[in-house]
């Protein structure tokens, strides 16, 4: 590699604590309004469950399908410029949030709001892993991903609070500037100028298309099974916790944060040493055993008990594979990985939303999680079924980004 492409030794550079912000900044805007959508459209256009559901479904298709598109643009158009055009869109669409004079009207702006918020969540994690040391792509992905866990443990109760104090169209106002922080905060820290234009390959608007990185078809089935797994959490711990008598159930998700904060820095430097299938096995038990202890689950202590345990599991298993990806993808094929990991984890929440809705409709709900522990078991037989390719990652030389 020539020398433009040697990496920084030091991980905590302006570059990556620009990003790092600037990724925070996104997902609490994305939170922040995420959990006072429900409630807004009901109020403003009475709307039935279908309806409400269907401002999610927008958003997330529309999400996934920008990102297939942004790793391809990325090849092509200069990624700093493509992040100013997902910056804006997403600025600008939640500024329309409040103009909205009909629900087909509020759906369009998700749909633009989706596209910019795809966009900006596969460029900036493409960005930082060209910022991060090769040998510290575990550390440093475990650190960035620390952002959308202060993100999901700040922004819902914000949002919420504000919606009832203030209403909606203050928190339109204020998720709307929360976006736009993210330009001066790249600004202040000079992350763009840092940052290389685009891949060294890239001539006159066009490059050769490069192969898909078969490597990060495993991480990224692992991934959809994390995501089924939380949208259990996501769709119906109130509901469970109203018929296990436990009022206080949402909790759960501040002791989750607690251990992810904790486990992701340490997961981060266990992967860099000694590669994925030392993080993974027991991430994939602490993780079973935390949905197990949530089926049972009737006190309080029981319900921290089982966050713990399930966000020491998330916590490793969510930053090791995607560095895994990452590790595996060349430099030109990053923006691919990155697409692949958000796109597997919003699709197994998809899914795992329908599918165990279904299976709670038939039974109960603590069916339903003991059901859910048992991917984490069908999660550890794929890695140990995959542990030769799986270890190969542990000694392969980092890519230069």
């Amino acid at each position: 590699m020539g020398p433009h492409h040697e990496q920084p030794r030091n991980l905590w550079t302006a570059a990556f604590i620009g990003l790092t912000t600037s990724f925070f900044l996104l997902f609490l805007n994305l939170q922040m309004l995420l959990a006072a959508f429900p409630a807004y459209v009901q109020e403003r256009f009475d709307a039935d469950d279908i309806t409400v559901s269907l401002m999610t479904s927008v958003f997330a298709a529309s999400a996934i399908a920008s990102r297939f598109l942004t790793a391809w643009l990325l090849r092509r158009i200069d990624r700093r410029h493509l992040l100013l055009v997902s910056i804006a869109l997403a600025v600008i669409f939640t500024a329309l949030y409040a103009s909205a004079w009909s629900i087909d009207s509020l759906l369009l702006w998700r749909i633009g709001f989706g596209i910019g918020f795809g966009m900006a969540s596969t460029i900036i994690p493409t960005l930082v892993s060209a910022v991060i040391p090769g040998n510290r792509i575990g550390e440093g992905i475990a650190y960035f991903g620390l952002s959308t866990s202060l993100a999901m443990s700040i922004g819902p109760l914000t949002g919420l609070n504000i919606l009832d104090a203030y209403g909606f169209p203050t928190l339109v106002w204020l998720g709307t500037g929360v976006a736009m922080l993210i330009l001066p905060v790249l600004l202040l820290t000079r992350a763009l100028p840092a940052l290389q234009p685009a891949v060294a390959h890239i001539r006159a608007g066009s490059a050769p298309r490069p192969p898909f990185p078969r490597q990060i078809a495993i991480p990224a089935l692992l991934n959809l099974l994390l995501g089924f797994t939380y949208s259990g959490l996501l769709s119906f711990i109130a509901l469970y916790g109203m018929s296990a008598g436990l009022p206080q159930a949402g909790l759960f998700f501040l002791f989750n944060v607690v251990a992810i904060l904790i486990v992701r820095p340490l997961a981060g430097r266990w992967f860099d040493r000694r590669g994925p299938v030392v993080v993974l096995i027991p991430a994939a038990l602490s993780l079973g055993g935390g949905l197990l202890v949530l089926s049972y689950a009737t006190t309080m202590p029981m319900l921290t008990a089982a966050a713990l345990l399930y966000g020491a599991g998330f916590g490793s298993i969510q930053p090791t594979l995607q560095a895994w990806m990452l590790r595996v993808s060349r430099p030109e094929q990053q923006g691919t990985a990155n697409s692949m990991f958000y796109n597997s984890a919003d699709l197994g929440i998809a899914i795992g939303s329908f599918a165990l809705g279904a299976l709670a409709s038939v039974s109960d709900y603590g069916i339903m999680y003991r059901c859910s522990a048992a991917l984490s078991l069908l999660f550890l037989l794929a890695v140990l079924y995959a542990r030769r390719p799986v270890a190969a990652v542990a000694t392969s030389p980092s890519i230069d980004n």
